[in-house]
């Protein structure tokens, strides 16, 4: 496996991964498809003040984690969302991308980092408190954009 900051010329793959975990349902707050157009005006968002990482085998992108500024939080705390290619979880490749994001917002001047996690997507607080982020926040009535309620947890982690 290797790790590598995620180019534009990459959006396409990002986007794929994503819309298949988006067509599985359950797990991320997302739920239209998004297209590399869509990915390229994200990573666009702030780039100086972001980190874009992904995770590649046998040539294959199979996963890809951001770090970015977030306007509920203060100057001082990037927001993460992580996504790996549904069926290659358990590999490691999480952690992977990880300590690369890890030390790209320490290199960025972060103190903090927020993930913010559906209350029902079991793998993700796993994932993310495997990691060491811990609960800072609860929303038992977040709501997703179809008006389901979830639940939102927001972890934690201090650089």
């Amino acid at each position: 496996m290797m790790i590598r900051t995620a180019e534009y010329s990459d959006a396409a793959d990002l986007a794929a991964i994503l819309n298949e975990i988006i067509a599985l349902g359950g797990t991320t707050a997302h739920l239209t498809p998004v297209s590399g157009p869509i990915i390229r005006q994200w990573m666009d968002h702030d780039p100086e003040a972001s980190s874009w990482v992904l995770a590649e085998q046998d040539g294959a992108v199979i996963g890809f984690q951001f770090a970015e500024p977030h306007s509920q939080l203060p100057p001082d705390a990037a927001d993460i969302a992580s996504f790996v290619k549904p069926g290659i979880t358990g590999q490691g490749t999480g952690r992977a991308f990880f300590a690369a994001t890890r030390d790209a917002c320490r290199n960025l001047g972060y103190k903090w980092i927020n993930a913010t996690i559906r209350a029902d997507n079991q793998s993700g607080l796993t994932y993310y408190s495997a990691m060491g982020f811990k609960d800072w926040h609860i929303d038992p009535a977040a709501e997703l954009s179809d008006g389901r309620i979830t639940g939102k947890i927001s972890k934690r982690f201090d650089l």
